[in-house]
């Protein structure tokens, strides 16, 4: 076991909205460590998602990660030989990071030709509740749900 906790990593915000959060899901899509083309790729995104939505597309950004951000989600416990699902309430960080997660992730997986697109139409979609990544919020939500029964095996 650690003697002590690691101590926590703050991130600078990002040049253009000034936004640590901005930065931390810049880390996140950032491949190879090309930190410019991701910052590049995100900010043509929410140039595309103000020119379709008409809004700050900042403001749709965070309304889509706040549409995205789960509150219950299911851990494997083990009790007498059977595992069962057992529902947990999200730590407030734990749901910004699965929010980022699943946006980049079902955003990479869409059809469209370039990232910018990609993660532009995803934004758009998750900011009116609808979308590839609600999806599996809304699946995560269900098992949960599903798994009441269970939530008394909780640690």
């Amino acid at each position: 076991m650690r003697k002590s906790k690691p101590k926590k990593r703050y991130l600078l915000p990002d040049p253009k909205f000034s936004d640590t959060l901005v930065t931390k899901f810049v880390n996140y899509m950032m491949e190879q460590g090309k930190k410019s083309v991701a910052y590049n790729i995100f900010y043509d995104a929410i140039g595309i998602v103000e020119k379709k939505s008409g809004e700050s597309g900042l403001e749709v950004w965070k309304r889509a990660m706040n549409n995205l951000m789960p509150s219950v989600e299911v851990k494997s416990r083990r009790v007498g030989g059977a595992t069962f699902q057992v529902p947990i309430e999200i730590r407030p960080e734990r749901k910004i990071n699965l929010s980022i997660k699943w946006l980049i992730d079902y955003s990479r997986a869409r059809g469209e030709k370039t990232m910018m697109d990609k993660l532009a139409a995803e934004i758009l979609a998750a900011s009116k509740g609808e979308g590839a990544a609600i999806k599996k919020k809304d699946d995560t939500h269900r098992m949960a749900e599903a798994n009441k029964a269970f939530s008394h095996f909780r640690f």
